[in-house]
């Protein structure tokens, strides 16, 4: 990570509380699927049911609202998959990495979706896998919650399809996924809201 990146998101952090519009934000090149450059795999369709790809985010689904995760559907999974991964990260975030608001893993590979309202150990109950740590330090989903007066942020839901499960125990952070995910990737799907206070 380059050092004036690090300088210029220590000086717009305070931007998360305080609101209005920060001078450096975590960047789209930051995202998982960039990392990972998932870019070149084979694409999954992934998309919900409570908006279209770059739409806004229902207020429901956010910290103004329930703070209930929104449910989502995908298809195309590799035939090769042995589990799927789901992130969700805000790169608007005036932060040294996007904002990790949902992170699942280990999910079956036969799944093809998850419902609304998925909290804390609910995947273990609903659909398998394991739910790991947000920028909170929580398990399970964090509410949409941009700086008032910022310009709409961006959450892109990224679906991974792994040829390994993971095996991690739950509760796991971003930077642990991700070193298991490595050269793993089969198959990326993205879909992408918008909010704004």
């Amino acid at each position: 990570m380059d050092a004036l990146h690090v300088v210029k998101s220590i000086y717009s952090m305070p931007h998360m509380f305080v609101g209005g519009k920060p001078s450096e934000r975590a960047g789209s090149s930051r995202l998982a699927a960039a990392r990972l450059g998932a870019g070149y795999t084979p694409r999954m369709e992934l998309s919900s049911s409570e908006f279209l790809q770059g739409e806004r985010i229902p207020v429901v689904h956010s910290a103004d609202g329930a703070a209930v995760s929104p449910p989502l559907r995908w298809s195309s999974t590799p035939a090769a998959t042995r589990s799927l991964v789901l992130i969700c990260e805000d790169p608007d975030a005036p932060l040294l990495l996007p904002f990790v608001h949902w992170l699942l893993y280990d999910l079956p590979p036969e799944l093809q979706g998850v419902p609304a309202a998925l909290h804390g150990g609910a995947p273990d109950e609903l659909c398998g896998g394991h739910v790991g740590r947000n920028s909170f330090l929580k398990e399970g989903w964090a509410g949409c919650a941009p700086p008032k007066g910022d310009d709409a942020h961006h959450y892109h839901f990224q679906l991974f399809a792994l040829d390994r499960v993971l095996a991690i125990e739950p509760g796991a952070g971003r930077s642990r996924i991700l070193e298991g995910t490595g050269a793993h990737v089969l198959g990326y799907g993205e879909l992408v809201g918008t909010y704004q206070r």
